[in-house]
């Protein structure tokens, strides 16, 4: 089974952690995962199975030939169940039926249907909402054969459910952690506040071994805090997004105006910025720069962990992006955070 031979620990997996999975549309995205020769690999990345579950014409055809063959990509490759569509919309899936097909074609991690939990939920509905979760993922650990099961967390903004949350998970022994709905937390000002108070609890309740999957976390400035608290998983769409709204991505955060570059006070050595370092790419090559950037950040804090100097790296990113963004709050909520 892939999956067990890549997640063992983080000294002895097969593939590195911390890890970053880029959101991976085949049809929109082909070859994305092989953008460049030489630089930062891509390990992994995520497919959403539900868009592949219900076109039947598709999910015959990735039954048939299998996830890796289909997307043509031997590394790790994780789905999402729909959860996030049903969130806006009626689904007509069952989650029987959505990890069953996961499971067939080959996931090396897996998602139970589990219900998102938006900071605007009520304590009774969050409430809820974690409790069909939870029998949902206890449901869906008796299905799968060949995968691993993430445990996805809920709770909305209350700490003590996200608490309960991770125990309960840790007590029906999952193997791989992660920890759901927080993507509404995260904002421009770079608050990390909720995000890492919940990562912390959740590495200090499952304890040192189980990888740990935030949902949604994309942004390289704010990753290596991330990875101090704990998480060892990140996926995320935001080199698209980032790039549609026309957002420069760089590890001390993400801008709009080259001056920085034009200061010669940053140098990417992305192929998108090889001919002219002083301005930003355009089009496809601003989402392979900001790409190429959330890889080469995560081979960073891997070599930084190698080097036990994270905390210096921490401090480099902290001193630039306060002369880059003087109202970020990521300074004032990380000191916070860690006391």
């Amino acid at each position: 089974m892939r999956a067990s031979r890549v997640f063992v620990t983080n000294r002895e997996s097969k593939h590195r952690l911390p890890l970053f999975l880029p959101v991976y549309q085949p049809h929109r995205q082909h070859g994305l995962l092989e953008s460049w020769v030489d630089g930062p690999r891509v390990d992994g990345c995520i497919v959403n199975s539900y868009f592949l579950y219900k076109q039947r014409d598709l999910r015959e055809q990735v039954l048939q030939q299998g996830l890796h063959d289909y997307l043509g990509f031997d590394g790790l490759v994780t789905t999402d169940s729909g959860a996030f569509q049903g969130f806006t919309r009626k689904l007509y899936l069952d989650n029987r039926d959505i990890v069953r097909f996961q499971d067939r074609i080959g996931s090396d991690i897996l998602a139970p249907l589990d219900l998102v939990t938006p900071p605007g939920d009520s304590r009774s509905t969050a409430e809820a909402k974690l409790t069909a979760t939870e029998k949902r993922i206890r449901q869906a650990l008796g299905l799968v054969e060949r995968g691993i099961l993430a445990g996805v967390t809920q709770g909305g903004r209350y700490m003590d459910l996200r608490h309960r949350s991770v125990r309960t998970l840790r007590d029906m022994g999952v193997r791989y952690l992660a920890l759901g709905s927080l993507v509404p937390f995260f904002n421009r000002n770079h608050d990390m506040g909720f995000v890492g108070a919940v990562a912390r609890d959740a590495r200090e309740v499952i304890g040192p071994d189980v990888p740990m999957h935030l949902y949604g976390a994309g942004d390289p400035c704010e990753l290596p805090f991330l990875v101090a608290c704990g998480v060892n998983i990140f996926d995320s769409a935001s080199y698209g997004h980032f790039a549609r709204d026309g957002w420069y991505m760089t590890p001390y955060g993400a801008i709009r105006d080259p001056g920085p570059l034009k200061a010669g006070e940053y140098r990417c050595a992305c192929p998108a910025c090889a001919e002219d370092p002083t301005s930003f790419p355009e089009g496809e090559d601003l989402f392979l720069h900001n790409l190429w950037t959330i890889c080469a950040t995560m081979e960073e804090i891997n070599a930084r962990l190698d080097a036990d100097t994270l905390d210096a790296y921490l401090a480099e990113i902290l001193e630039v992006h306060g002369r880059w963004f003087p109202n970020s709050a990521l300074e004032r909520s990380w000191r916070e955070l860690v006391g």
